[in-house]
């Protein structure tokens, strides 16, 4: 399975609370619920072509437990059936027990773990939000694409994706597209560690 990290981003690269107020307030966060003035039917469709390319999911576990909550109780949404009923993996060196079925709890050495679930056949193993994760399996060269929808606002505070002092990663643009609500949609490939030129430099 090819490993696919989705995230919603703010202009300055905020992935903390993009769906409600309350979603996050870690930190002291109060600026959450920045990311959903701007969706629109059409990134709806496209977040549901995203989806309908999964065989698993992969969350860090503060994710894991919002999803774990919310998306059983939301049966008569399009997303449930996907998300309630493929194979769902948290990374925790925490969690006890996973109730959102079917569900299995990564400890240990989880880019290991992962790397293992990447050799099992099928199209993509998803990880949706999870930044914490998603920034240590990228450090690890685990991803293989992100798709990153970028909100236009300046939150200003909050955990950022590509925090000063994080992993180097080269990547190649493979679409980018704009919504009427103003998300600006970006999938890229990772391509491993960046490459470094000299600008006028002779070939």
């Amino acid at each position: 399975m090819r490993l696919v990290l989705q995230e919603f981003l703010s202009l300055d690269g905020v992935y903390q609370g993009p769906g409600s107020p309350d979603e996050d307030t870690s930190g002291g966060f109060t600026r959450g619920g920045w990311f959903v003035p701007h969706m629109d039917e059409e990134f709806e469709r496209q977040a549901g072509t995203w989806l309908g390319t999964a065989d698993a999911f992969l969350f860090g576990r503060r994710t894991y437990l919002n999803f774990a909550r919310d998306w059983p109780q939301m049966t008569e949404h399009p997303f449930a059936g996907i998300l309630n009923g493929l194979p769902k993996y948290v990374a925790s060196h925490s969690l006890a027990e996973a109730t959102w079925n079917p569900t299995t709890i990564l400890s240990g050495d989880i880019p290991a773990q992962v790397a293992e679930l990447k050799r099992q056949s099928g199209r993509e193993l998803q990880i949706h939000g999870s930044g914490r994760l998603g920034q240590s399996l990228l450090a690890a060269g685990l991803v293989d694409e992100l798709r990153l929808a970028i909100a236009p606002v300046v939150v200003g505070t909050g955990r950022r994706l590509f925090p000063d002092g994080g992993a180097p990663v080269g990547l190649r643009l493979l679409s980018s597209r704009t919504t009427p609500g103003g998300l600006a949609i970006h999938v890229y490939e990772s391509t491993g560690l960046p490459e470094y030129g000299t600008y006028g430099a002779d070939a």
